[in-house]
């Protein structure tokens, strides 16, 4: 497949997930408008320095912390770990767990789990470069019910011809249910979230994104919606 069409398919299964089921429930309720704040951290890189013989494998730590109610509330937080295979320079596969302590306002805190396997390609391009990044999410949260996620981001980065070192960012991740739980709400679309914002590359191991991130969400019956109106700031470390 050529790398044209590798974007092409891939957008195309995007929009599927973001346009097809959120627009035809779209007025269906009442849309819940807020904002807040997402400041995250990631850490990646190989295990050669570990064992030289790890070169390929890969580690992947990433926290969290996540305000709403107009910046004033915390409400969430996010650990997540995983180990990954590289199987090129451009394709990486990842095997990881997700912790999510929620204190949402008037409601019981709780805390979701997630096992999941992930794909990641990396394509450079002549205007940039494209990540694509496919999660498959095993959501656990009360008894015995396990809730299927898949998750599709598509990720552009594009340089600056006068500062390469500064950057055009922008991301869109689709969310979609698999199946119903009593916790997690009926199957069909989930949410979606879509960033745009500036890159700063420090040096080849550490990176800063900041920008403004919109997430649509809608509720368990797909009847309201809620729109996160966020900022996010990201550190990247690569070692």
């Amino acid at each position: 497949m050529t790398s044209n069409r590798l974007i092409l398919a891939t957008l195309t299964l995007t929009a599927f997930f973001v346009a097809g089921p959120g627009i035809s429930r779209a007025q269906a309720g009442e849309l819940a408008e807020d904002t807040g704040a997402w400041l995250q951290m990631v850490g990646e890189g190989s295990l050669k320095a570990v064992n030289p013989d790890l070169e390929k494998a890969r580690v992947w730590v990433e926290g969290q912390t996540r305000f709403d109610g107009n910046w004033e509330h915390w409400y969430q937080g996010m650990v997540r770990g995983a180990l990954g295979y590289s199987l090129s320079d451009r394709a990486t596969i990842w095997l990881g767990y997700t912790w999510l302590p929620t204190q949402n306002q008037n409601k019981p805190y709780i805390a979701q789990q997630d096992f999941w396997p992930a794909f990641r390609y990396v394509l450079p391009t002549d205007i940039g470069t494209f990540t694509f990044r496919t999660m498959w999410e095993s959501n656990f949260l009360r008894g015995n019910q396990v809730r299927e996620r898949p998750r599709q981001m598509i990720k552009f980065v594009h340089p600056f011809e006068f500062e390469p070192r500064f950057s055009l960012v922008a991301w869109d991740e689709a969310f979609y249910r698999v199946n119903t739980t009593d916790w997690g709400g009926k199957s069909g679309f989930d949410q979606n979230r879509v960033f745009a914002g500036f890159g700063w590359n420090f040096n080849s191991h550490v990176r800063t994104e900041i920008g403004y991130m919109n997430q649509y969400l809608e509720d368990a019956k797909h009847v309201n919606m809620t729109m996160h109106h966020l900022g996010m700031a990201s550190v990247f470390i690569n070692f």
